[in-house]
């Protein structure tokens, strides 16, 4: 029985994670991406629709890639998009992404979005 304390004790303890919003997502995407990036048309940086499952530096028609990343064989999958927007440079040394997201709770609302623009456009 007091084990079974601990453990209810320590889980209300634990706050829990709040839910990614795609809406809040959208917003920061526009305040903290869109100077470089777009949903369909490469800029600065390449364009973001069907980023997911992706291999890093190989966005159609972008080729303005850093060597570094284009070496990377990296994936971007939720998790790798978390590690790259909280430190592009601890991730993929070398790369010339120059911004990133420190906040875990704006990153996973960033990815919600991305994810509601998974597609590739046809």
């Amino acid at each position: 029985m007091h084990k079974t304390l601990t453990v209810l004790a320590l889980l209300a303890a634990v706050p829990l994670a709040k839910a990614a919003d795609a809406t809040r997502g959208q917003a920061l995407y526009q305040a903290r991406c869109a100077a470089c990036h777009s949903v369909d048309f490469n800029g600065v940086g390449p364009a973001h629709r069907g980023v997911f499952g992706r291999l890093a530096g190989t966005a159609k028609g972008f080729s303005n890639y850093s060597p570094a990343l284009k070496a990377s064989g990296l994936v971007w999958t939720e998790a790798n998009l978390d590690r790259w927007l909280a430190n592009p440079e601890a991730l993929v040394p070398g790369q010339a992404m120059g911004i990133s997201l420190p906040d875990a709770g704006e990153r996973a609302d960033v990815i919600a979005f991305l994810r509601t623009i998974a597609k590739a456009k046809e």
